[in-house]
């Protein structure tokens, strides 16, 4: 079977990589111990899907903290110096049926593209982990670090369509776990923006964005793609 789109941009942590909401819970943790008060909620409520620097800023001015862009680039070194340890030492898992999605997009001539709000460096040592190598379970990764512009700009899925010549943002499909996601796919005008209720947003967060289709699981998308 076959389908008219070109290629589906999946979000990573939370998406297609069950790492039990780590690295919200480690941004949680960095505000925290150095003094501010705000619960796990509000990091994902405000933070979910974006690049980290970014994040931790919209946080400090919902929090109402003074020059919070210079706060944000001190918490984020931090940050970043303990996400790469915990990355090393945590269980990192794919997904329930991320490979097998993979495998079946494949099969029907899609492109399989990875994007996601972390750097390069922490996206490829994801990747490692998994043991997923670009062009085998995957054809392309775009990371915060390789645009101007982070999500909910379109930038990432504009930069996919160059790399894999797609023309037509219409025959592009973006899936993710977060608003920003949805909200990151409708601005580049991809034809299907879907929510996964596996990560950062439960069904009626990601309703606020107003996605083409909520899913629960990632093989629930080969059914929608042939619909």
């Amino acid at each position: 079977m076959t389908s008219h789109y070109e290629m589906v941009v999946f979000d990573m942590a939370g998406t297609t990589v069950d790492e039990q909401n780590l690295v919200y819970k480690l941004l949680h943790q960095t505000l925290v111990d150095d003094g501010y008060d705000c619960s796990l909620d509000m990091v994902l409520a405000i933070g979910a899907g974006k690049e980290k620097k970014a994040a931790l800023q919209d946080i400090l001015i919902e929090l109402g903290v003074f020059a919070p862009q210079l706060t944000a680039a001190s918490l984020h070194s931090l940050f970043k110096d303990r996400l790469k340890e915990a990355y090393l030492q945590a269980p990192i898992l794919p997904m329930p049926g991320a490979e097998m999605v993979f495998t079946q997009l494949t099969q029907m001539g899609l492109k399989v593209v990875l994007n996601t709000g972390y750097d390069r460096a922490t996206a490829e040592q994801l990747l490692h982990r998994l043991g997923w190598v670009i062009g085998e379970q995957i054809n392309g990764l775009i990371t915060a670090s390789d645009v101007t512009k982070s999500r909910p700009a379109p930038d990432m899925i504009e930069l996919a369509m160059q790399q894999f010549g797609i023309d037509q943002s219409a025959n592009v499909v973006k899936v993710g776990d977060s608003i920003i996601d949805i909200e990151e796919g409708k601005n580049a005008g991809c034809g299907l923006t879907i929510g996964i209720t596996t990560g950062a947003h439960d069904a009626h967060m990601l309703q606020l964005a107003e996605p083409n289709h909520i899913i629960h699981q990632l093989s629930e998308l080969i059914l929608l793609l042939h619909s």
